[in-house]
């Protein structure tokens, strides 16, 4: 898994970078095999203005699946990484237990050995 996080019109400080390597670390690790890449972008849209412009936008790229994109805008960005996170992580999970419960119904056994033993039981003389 790649991950990349980036930060327009602001710079990031340490403790945004770190809190957005943990909230990774804790939403994604059971998936860590199954996500190619995860790119979050945290920008500033009204800049010095303030206001609700805080924007946190999650990608993730699962192989042979759409993208997963999320994004939040808050007033406080730490808010909008942790719901638009958690969002992408609950996305992530949906998609990957859908394609497995696909293959489990699609998945059909060979039963030729199993019917060979249920008709040797039922043989009468």
């Amino acid at each position: 898994m790649k991950v990349s996080i980036q930060a327009r019109d602001f710079t990031l400080t340490d403790s945004m970078l770190s809190y957005v390597k943990d909230r990774i670390n804790y939403l994604f690790s059971s998936r860590y095999n199954q996500i190619q890449r995860i790119t979050v972008r945290l920008s500033d849209v009204n800049g010095p203005r303030g206001g609700v412009d805080k924007r946190c936008k999650v990608t993730v790229v699962l192989p042979r699946l759409n993208e997963i994109v999320n994004d939040d805008v808050q007033s406080d960005l730490y808010v909008a990484i942790f719901r638009a996170m958690d969002r992408a992580s609950r996305t992530v999970n949906r998609r990957l237990t859908r394609l497995q419960d696909k293959k489990r119904r699609l998945y059909v056994p060979n039963n030729s050995k199993t019917d060979l033993f249920i008709n040797s039981l039922h043989q009468y003389s």
